[in-house]
């Protein structure tokens, strides 16, 4: 019988390990923007979710956190200096940082990347370009490597904000211009294994892996189109131009099937565009979703997306037809997980959850848990749900 217990309790420890969800780079773990996380509290009107912690960023507010355990990643910025931090989940407190040189001046604030964890190793791209290569428990470097420098890119107008790809054993990054938009490095020691993709300027979306029509490749938003990159040589597969006034192409693309949705902000509004061979072109287009920077959700065949001017829009991605629309989302970025989803006006701070469903807009509950400018999207792990504005980082209780 103790036998039978000491196997009982330990399917059980298991079992709760298994569905534990950490959200490891951006977008989450499947760079979907949808947590796994079951049971979160849906009862907001009564109920707002409970401040566990809170700490000061003084990065002007838009890199996002990543969390692997009881651990917290995220890149915060003083004076001329980054610095990579790590917390502890439960409180808050520091466990280590590790700084470095980088802008002294803001760009519509400093480092905006996302962490990356994989492999024990954390992965950040600065504002300038130094990608960083650091020991998850230490802080310790283990290499750098410069998209400028090294690697021969080209800032786009607003600096570098994409975070890398880890793509089992290689690091996508997007260094832009002539050498190569896109480029392949060592995961274990930085090295250069590819460069190729054509020669477009960088846009500030994070490459996306996908298989289209059987061919496993990156999908990548540069400055001036969409590509698709093969993930073994970087030979670029297919090019659709897609540019706007300001070379702005931020918001990540969704990938289906064959069909990549792409949005974009100054007026130019979002596409589907199909990929068949070599050719890409562009389905159907309008101005329903305009993201300047926010990634959309997919889920079922529809998107949901925060869209200029001040819009939290539900389109059917194969048709471009709207479903639904709800004003009052300036910006705000969008995570979803247990059937809603999670969305920042991005002007008043007010954290919203709305069903995610197609058929009509409901809102489920409201709460302003810090105020001001919110853009970067909600993060929901480990039971735990992290969000933060120009001044500060919080931790609160998701279910």
């Amino acid at each position: 019988m103790r036998y039978i217990h000491g196997i009982f309790l330990l399917l059980l420890l298991l079992g709760m390990h298994a569905f534990a969800a950490d959200w490891p780079f951006f977008l989450g773990p499947n760079h979907t923007g949808i947590s796994p996380e079951k049971g979160i509290n849906k009862t907001w009107k009564t109920r707002a979710p409970k401040a566990l912690w809170k700490t000061p960023m003084s990065d002007e507010g838009y890199a996002g956190p990543s969390v692997v355990g009881n651990m917290l990643y995220i890149v915060d910025h003083t004076g001329d200096q980054d610095i990579v931090r790590a917390l502890n989940l439960t409180n808050g407190k520091k466990v280590w940082e590790y700084k470095y040189k980088d802008a002294a001046g803001s760009n519509y604030g400093f480092t905006r990347s996302t962490p990356v964890l994989a492999g024990g190793k954390v992965y950040t791209v600065s504002r300038l370009g130094l990608v960083l290569c650091l020991d998850a428990k230490s802080g310790k470097r283990v290499w750098s490597r410069s998209l400028l420098k090294d690697l021969h890119g080209r800032k786009p107008t607003w600096d570098y904000s994409m975070s890398v790809l880890i793509d089992g054993k290689k690091v996508i990054v997007v260094p832009g211009a002539g050498s190569g938009t896109v480029a392949a490095l060592d995961a274990a020691t930085g090295k250069t294994i590819w460069q190729g993709g054509g020669n477009d300027i960088p846009g500030y979306a994070t490459p996306v892996l996908a298989t289209i029509n059987k061919v496993r490749q990156y999908v990548v938003f540069t400055g001036k189109s969409l590509i698709g990159v093969d993930t073994n040589s970087g030979k670029l597969l297919w090019r659709c131009p897609w540019e706007t006034s300001n070379d702005v192409n931020a918001a990540c693309p969704i990938v289906s099937g064959n069909h990549v949705f792409i949005t974009s902000d100054y007026g130019k509004g979002c596409a589907l565009v199909e990929v068949v061979g070599k050719t890409a072109k562009i389905k159907w287009q309008n101005r329903s979703i305009m993201s300047h920077f926010s990634a959309p959700i997919f889920s079922n065949g529809f998107i949901y997306s925060t869209s200029d001017p001040g819009k939290l829009v539900c389109m059917e991605f194969a048709t471009g037809k709207v479903r639904w629309e709800q004003r009052g989302f300036e910006k705000g970025g969008v995570s979803a997980a247990d059937g809603v989803l999670l969305a920042f006006e991005g002007n008043t701070g007010n954290l919203v959850m709305v069903k995610m469903a197609p058929d009509k807009y409901t809102e489920l509950g409201r709460f302003r848990p810090l105020g001001g400018q919110s853009w970067t999207a909600p993060v929901m792990a480990n039971g735990k749900l992290i969000i933060r504005n120009q001044k500060t980082l919080a931790c609160l209780a998701l279910k």
